[in-house]
């Protein structure tokens, strides 16, 4: 059904091609802004937290990709706050398919698409220059984490969605934890001090979108001291996180009020 939806709204967009091929690219050229930055940076510094060039760009590549898939994925249902507001959740629930599907589909243009087109790019190119001891395991890695990171992501979408169902006004807040968590990710945390790292390490766990398993990659020391097991966690991470998403989404629709006419 999820798949059924996006095609309408690709077909409907297809219906002005040269709208959507424009769309698409001034996306790409926006999002890769931020790598743009990077470069910028290092045109003034060698090194970045100790990390150079190419590693960086790793962090941003895996990053970005990361939140780009789950963005595509799920980023539209950061409105549910609009829908409960205005009473138009009442009609998406009484449809015989999943509110979660409606909302993550709805509006779904291939512009959003443009979004992973400079993550991928950037990752290949770093993948390239990076000077890790590349072995079977590391290489493994590159996927998962990714994989990994896109779970996460996807888990504080829903669960960003789910608390706005109480605080109708959640919206910026969730901006704040959803696109400054993919913004935080692009750079090592090294940069930033170790109170932060410890609260995106244990409270928001963001360090195992593509830190604590680039570590691994790159073959660098935790600054935090934590064992190497760390590295390997994101899955774990990304499951439990996902686990409570599900359960906030299904506690926020069993709870919710309809707003009347």
């Amino acid at each position: 059904m999820y798949g059924l939806l996006v095609w309408t709204w690709v077909r409907a967009a297809a219906q002005y091609p040269v709208s959507m091929v424009l769309l698409s690219l001034a996306t790409a050229v926006v999002t890769g802004l931020d790598a743009a930055a990077i470069a910028l940076l290092f045109s003034r510094a060698p090194r970045i937290g100790g990390f150079d060039a190419s590693e960086v760009l790793f962090l941003y590549g895996t990053s970005a990709l990361s939140f780009g898939i789950s963005d595509v994925a799920l980023g539209t249902t950061e409105r549910l706050g609009f829908h409960v507001r205005e009473g138009s959740l009442d009609a998406i629930l009484v449809r015989p398919v999943s509110p979660l599907v409606q909302l993550a589909t709805e509006e779904f243009s291939p512009r959003r698409l443009g979004k992973l087109v400079p993550a991928v790019l950037v990752l290949a190119y770093a993948l390239a220059r990076v000077d890790a001891p590349w072995t079977p395991g590391r290489v493994a890695m590159i996927p998962v984490m990714v994989l990994s990171g896109t779970a996460i992501f996807a888990g504080f979408w829903v669960l960003t969605a789910a608390v706005q169902f109480v605080l109708l006004e959640f919206h910026g807040a969730a901006k704040s934890l959803t696109y400054g968590g993919a913004f935080l990710s692009q750079y090592p945390m090294t940069v930033f001090g170790r109170d932060l790292v410890r609260g995106v390490t244990f409270v928001v766990p963001l360090a195992f979108v593509n830190w604590q398993p680039a570590l691994y990659v790159l073959d660098r020391p935790d600054p935090l001291g934590l064992p190497d097991a760390a590295r390997f966690a994101s899955p774990l991470v990304a499951a439990v996180l996902c686990a409570a998403a599900a359960l906030a989404w299904r506690a926020g629709l069993r709870h919710y009020r309809s707003t009347g006419s």
